[in-house]
């Protein structure tokens, strides 16, 4: 998924999607030791996902971007 979609995310449903995101890394790894999984471009992408995750988390904790809000004035 693009930054952009997780930018717009609230950060429990961040949290959420870094925890499924950690189980589904978990599963490509123990697809790929025991033989089944043969792109390694899937264990790629996953973790540049958790990544893009936990970087926002970070911004978020430390205040650079704001949570998204319903309408500004």
């Amino acid at each position: 998924m693009k930054a952009s979609n997780y930018v717009k995310m609230s950060t429990a449903d961040l949290q959420q999607e870094l925890a499924k995101l950690k189980g589904q890394l978990f599963n490509l790894r123990f697809q790929l030791a025991s033989g089944q999984q043969t792109n390694n471009q899937a264990l790629v992408a996953c973790k540049k996902d958790i990544a893009r995750v936990n970087t926002i988390l970070r911004q978020r904790e430390l205040n650079i971007s704001e949570e998204p809000t319903a309408k500004k004035k």
